[in-house]
């Protein structure tokens, strides 16, 4: 009944999600190479909105074509019909987010010291993308621990990019950087509510 006054008066619904996708096996550890490179190119524009839209784009497309390396997800988020209390739980979200397992970035090598020549290549990684929008969006305000489920999400959140209705987006990923790995034991510490797809 709230929502129907809402929007009756013609009050802007805004959402707020976190998506979390696990990927495992030896293919997997490419993924990281877009996933930083896009994180800097959003770093060099200072978070420019348009900017990290077209990276959530190609990462959204990236995903989809590695849909057979799935393991596990799961996703939250709520609706609110205040701008402020939005950006609020956003916020929320992304420190949560950024709080987890080996997904603090950090680009600078130490100085004199030599990166070596192959890096072991993890077999986890979970993206984590946290998004606010305008309006309404079914494929991303359900359950999406089903695959077919989560395929419908990451195109409508490609949707949301062209249709200009995202608010803020915020990406993240762990390991951070080639070399980390994330142990299985890692992700049930660290990504508890993850469920099997």
């Amino acid at each position: 009944m709230r929502d129907v006054f809402n929007k009756m008066r013609g009050r802007t619904r805004f959402v707020v999600c976190r998506i979390m996708l696990h990927l495992g096996g030896s293919e997997v550890a490419p993924i990281l190479g877009l996933l930083n490179r896009t994180a800097r190119e959003a770093i060099d524009e200072e978070g420019d909105l348009k900017v990290v839209g077209e990276g959530l784009v190609e990462i959204c497309e990236s995903l989809l074509r590695y849909d057979e390396s799935w393991v596990s997800a799961s996703n939250e988020g709520d609706e609110f019909w205040d701008e402020g209390e939005a950006g609020d739980y956003e916020q929320e979200l992304f420190n949560d987010s950024a709080q987890r397992f080996g997904s603090g970035l950090e680009y600078d090598s130490p100085s004199g010291v030599e990166e070596p020549l192959s890096l072991p290549a993890t077999r986890n990684v979970v993206v984590m993308i946290v998004v606010a929008f305008e309006g309404e969006v079914v494929d991303l305000e359900t359950d999406l621990a089903n695959i077919q489920a989560m395929k419908q999400a990451l195109k409508a959140l490609m949707n949301l990019h062209y249709s200009h209705k995202l608010r803020a987006i915020r990406i993240l990923f762990s390991p951070a950087q080639f070399g980390e790995e994330l142990t299985n034991d890692q992700l049930l510490q660290y990504y508890p509510e993850l469920i099997p797809l």
